[in-house]
């Protein structure tokens, strides 16, 4: 289980199981599984949804209900608890999101493909700290700091995205008895300190799949009540169920999510033909990124007030950048449901999602190692590393 909560190791399973999916799609296996994935799972004529939908909303709910625990405890207690700590990322954030849209809209404005503008806002928070871990030794907290805050603001639009765009004809009635399961939930998790907490563990767990059922069938995306138990949780039950949670989700959710997201026939066009959203989203990752909260990042540093947070370089922000433009889990989301309606373009889509991600891998790896080469450089020695003073013994006659 330790290895499922290291920061290397679950970026590693989600890439390996997103390069399985492309290569299993495009071999003689991807029908049989392709059609597995579109199978319907449930009770005929009550609740029903195939394969690939209970991966997309049932579990990877999971997933935002523990980013939003990881959220509340940042905006409580850790590095987002006040205006003064989180004025530097937001504007970085907010650079990271508004210079990819721009980028994404070059290539995209005016064409079937425009929908898909959300797709490269997105911050994969689990692959951009495990590069940081295999590539960043020596670098100082601040930038491991600086790179959390920047992706948990960049999973707050990525979850604004996904409620407000990506909702039709909701059902009022259904969504008002959501809310009100998830305040119970919320007053039942603070009895969680007390004895005998196993039945009130049963209640919760019986509130969270209510919920769940009642957000679905409202009309708002699905994952959208693991984030509002998430938040609603108290926080001591919350992180407990979120160390509880952790390997699972990172050992089978997200890589059941990034093979379904990835499963994908690669198309047989000269890339003239490709659509305009996988040249939109390649691009828009890794450059529209690093332009982005690189030069936000620099005008914050500029603007704010230098003691609120670890000094940082435009070296160390662009690598920031570089990392920031690893998108994965809720690009492919967003790539899944901007297009939901049409399956080309978001293959396309999700294969921009997959490349641009890729050169973000590249470039972050390289960035991040040289900046950590310069600071273990510079680093200054500690005592206990001062090599021990020279003998004096026969130096005095």
């Amino acid at each position: 289980m330790s290895l499922l909560r290291s920061a290397r190791f679950p970026a590693i399973v989600l890439l390996a199981s997103a390069i399985l999916a492309l290569v299993l799609a495009n071999s003689p296996l991807g029908p049989a599984i392709a059609a597995v994935k579109g199978a319907y799972v449930g009770i005929p004529g009550v609740f029903e949804m195939s394969v690939g939908h209970w991966v997309q909303d049932g579990l990877l709910a999971i997933f935002f209900f523990i980013v939003a625990v990881e959220l509340q405890f940042e905006l409580t207690n850790g590095e987002l608890n006040s205006a003064r700590k989180a004025m530097q990322p937001a504007i970085a954030a907010a650079g990271g999101v508004v210079v990819p849209i721009a980028v994404f809209l070059l290539f995209a404005g005016g064409s079937e493909a425009v929908d898909g503008w959300p797709i490269p806002t997105a911050t994969d928070i689990a692959f951009a700290l495990g590069v940081l871990a295999v590539f960043g030794k020596g670098l100082p907290s601040g930038i491991r700091i600086f790179l959390l805050a920047l992706a948990i603001l960049d999973d707050i639009v990525g979850i604004i995205f996904i409620a407000v765009l990506f909702t039709d004809d909701v059902n009022v009635g259904l969504l008002a008895l959501a809310a009100v399961a998830v305040a119970i939930f919320g007053v039942l998790s603070r009895q969680l300190v007390r004895r005998n907490r196993l039945p009130i563990a049963i209640v919760l767990v019986i509130l969270a799949v209510t919920t769940w059922v009642l957000v679905y069938l409202s009309g708002v995306h699905a994952t959208i009540a693991g984030v509002a138990l998430g938040l609603a949780m108290a926080q001591r039950p919350a992180l407990h169920v979120r160390h509880s949670l952790e390997p699972w989700v990172n050992g089978i959710v997200l890589p059941l999510f990034a093979f379904s997201a990835a499963f994908v026939v690669i198309p047989s066009v000269t890339p003239s033909q490709l659509s305009p959203a996988f040249w939109g989203v390649l691009v828009a990752l890794p450059v529209g990124k690093i332009i982005g909260i690189s030069i936000a990042g620099w005008i914050s540093l500029r603007i704010g007030n230098r003691g609120a947070a670890p000094h940082l370089s435009l070296l160390d922000l662009i690598a920031a950048g570089a990392l920031g433009g690893i998108g994965f889990t809720v690009s492919l989301l967003l790539s899944e449901l901007a297009f939901a309606d049409e399956p080309l373009v978001r293959d396309e889509a999700t294969l921009g999602v997959l490349g641009g991600s890729m050169i973000s891998i590249v470039l972050a790896a390289i960035l991040v190692a040289q900046r950590a080469r310069h600071y273990r450089r510079t680093a200054p020695i500690a005592d206990d590393e001062l090599p021990p003073p020279a003998s004096h013994e026969g130096q005095i006659a």
